[in-house]
């Protein structure tokens, strides 16, 4: 049968029991408010004595009190796989919806000041000078206009090519940033492995080791997996960034540098073994497919952003090229032959970038159709300057006047390019909303599984107050049966 003294142990385990769980359930009310933070429960289990039969065993089979079993951290693991999934795939779709934004404001459609509408004036500015060929008012406007025009092209190309900078500079920032939670994570694996072979509790630290997991999925897209040593290991793609105690590093460098040259590879221009913009390992100089807002900028410089610049340039090509073909065939007004009204360096097929109005003088705008001519069909000569002299009928301008309608002319284009971006930027937008309704979903299911809800840990407190209280009155009557035992035990007839 048991000694009488083991049961001031028994109720002894549950002081401990009981108090251990108050502290567990302190430290979930303090951190009810800490982002990350994953609420804790106190796993007791009956201590037994000996269970198996001795010849000269005393015990009565009785268990012993109460012992702590763990502590448990409560996580659900497909939860937290699936948060990481979506918040990488929220983080990508926000990123795209963000960029398709930034150019809508580059380009700013529909409005007064918007390119379309400003073309449309160049025009209205030709058909101008094909009315009154000889206003010099008129001209002037014409050079003006089209200047408007050409300026708000070369600015939104450039505004694109400032959009590409932003982004390869800030994906440079997240490699650094990349690497360093890395680290972080590397290290946090090592300590918790260490501590769990020695039975130490690292709850706080598997929750400063998760929340960098989901910071590393909303850059990258990375996804996780638990060993049973308690490390972790993460993956982008379908390679290693933290494996136990070790890391890789990515780069964003190592591709081209800008825009235009992304384009050139895009077509192929660029020599053999030449890489796009995006991220490498720096071990062996792989490409990394990451997912995420990373994933989301490299897509951007990739394609987006290029795409966008490719259907400018045919725009503005277009435009140079019509204007340039008709005042090339065309007569100044003092009867010599016309040239280029757009000029720029188009030998790289930039013409976006590079078109600019190449008339400073008005009167040198070439809007004849043709040139005066003697009986004999000679050229007429202006008897002072000697030079042909011109109908300047103005029919060149009233045919460019008329570009607008054909359907191979650049407004086409550029419209059929601003419906494209609308559609898109709205395609994004949508489903960068539905996803967020979808990752808001899955954080309250992780919240409502590891979040810390104070009304249940009242409860519990006041639970675990009660015990305590009842361990303690429990060890009190024991003292008392052994004083009797004790101090009045034989005083019989003395």
């Amino acid at each position: 049968m048991g000694s009488s003294f083991g049961s001031i142990n028994t109720a002894l385990t549950s002081l401990y029991a009981q108090r251990r769980g108050l502290d567990v359930t302190g430290q979930n009310i303090a951190n009810a408010n800490t982002e990350g933070y994953t609420r804790q429960r106190v796993d007791m289990q009956a201590s037994v004595g000996s269970v198996v039969p001795v010849r000269w065993a005393t015990t009565d089979g009785l268990g012993t009190g109460v012992e702590i079993n763990d502590v448990q951290r409560l996580r659900d693991q497909y939860l937290e796989n699936r948060g990481r999934t979506e918040h990488g795939n929220n983080s990508y779709l926000t990123n795209q919806a963000a960029a398709y934004n930034s150019l809508e404001d580059v380009f700013a459609e529909p409005g007064d000041t918007a390119l379309q509408a400003q073309i449309h004036d160049m025009w209205a500015a030709w058909g101008d000078v094909g009315d009154e060929p000889n206003s010099t008012a008129a001209r002037s406007a014409l050079v003006q206009q089209s200047k408007v025009v050409s300026d708000n092209i070369n600015s939104a190309y450039g505004a694109m090519d400032a959009q590409w900078s932003a982004n390869s500079s800030q994906l440079t920032k997240y490699a650094t940033e990349v690497n360093t939670t890395a680290g972080t994570i590397a290290q946090l694996n090592d300590s918790i492995v260490k501590a769990k072979a020695t039975g130490v509790v690292v709850n706080e630290l598997e929750d400063r080791r998760d929340s960098a997991v989901l910071h590393l999925s909303e850059l990258t897209g990375a996804t996780a997996q638990l060993r049973k040593n308690g490390s972790m290991d993460v993956f982008v793609g379908n390679s290693l960034l933290v494996n136990y105690n070790t890391t890789r590093q990515m780069s964003a460098t190592g591709g081209v540098a800008t825009m235009d040259a992304q384009r050139d590879y895009n077509d192929g221009l660029l020599p053999p073994g030449s890489k796009p913009a995006g991220l490498t390992w720096t071990d062996n100089g792989d490409t990394v497919q990451a997912g995420g807002t990373m994933g989301s900028m490299v897509d951007t410089m990739t394609s987006i952003l290029p795409d966008m610049a490719a259907k400018l340039d045919k725009v503005a090509k277009s435009m140079v090229d019509i204007v340039n073909t008709a005042t090339n065939a065309a007569y100044k007004s003092d009867g010599t032959a016309g040239g280029d009204f757009f000029v720029g360096d188009f030998t790289t097929g930039r013409y976006a970038r590079n078109m600019r109005v190449g008339i400073t003088n008005p009167s040198d705008i070439a809007v004849s159709g043709k040139n005066e001519t003697n009986a004999d069909g000679t050229p007429k000569l202006d008897p002072v300057s000697g030079l042909p002299v011109g109908t300047n009928d103005g029919s060149v301008a009233n045919t460019l006047a008329s570009t607008a309608k054909l359907p191979t002319s650049p407004d086409v284009s550029y419209q059929s390019m601003i419906a494209d971006l609308g559609v898109n930027a709205q395609t994004a937008t949508r489903r960068s909303e539905i996803q967020a309704n979808v990752t808001d979903q899955v954080d309250a299911a992780r919240e409502a599984e590891s979040g810390v809800n104070l009304d249940e840990e009242m409860t519990n407190l006041l639970t675990y107050q009660r015990g305590y209280e009842a361990a303690s009155r429990v060890l009190t009557t024991i003292d008392s049966m052994l004083d009797q035992l004790i101090n009045r035990t034989g005083l019989v007839g003395r």
